[in-house]
């Protein structure tokens, strides 16, 4: 049986953490890892979804993990120092 390792991060303390929602979390964090950007790119870099990728912005947008800025034709989401302290360790 393999166990499935999710960033830190990933877990949220406002909502039930379930393993589709941890899992997807994991690869919208891990690709932001590598640099910041629009959804479109998160999504195309994770392999998931637009819609599940803006979805699960949107949680760690709540849980001050990543920071949105630019305008409504083109968010740009980049990770928060918060976001960050899993680079570091």
């Amino acid at each position: 049986m393999s166990r499935n390792v999710y960033n830190p991060r990933a877990y949220l303390t406002t909502m039930k953490n379930v393993r589709a929602g941890l899992a997807s979390r994991t690869k919208v964090l891990s690709s932001m890892e590598r640099g910041a950007g629009t959804i479109a790119e998160i999504s195309e870099k994770s392999r998931i979804s637009y819609a599940c990728a803006a979805h699960h912005l949107r949680l760690l947008m709540k849980e001050r993990i990543v920071t949105r800025s630019g305008t409504k034709r083109g968010y740009f989401w980049a990770l928060t120092k918060f976001g960050q302290q899993s680079l570091m360790r």
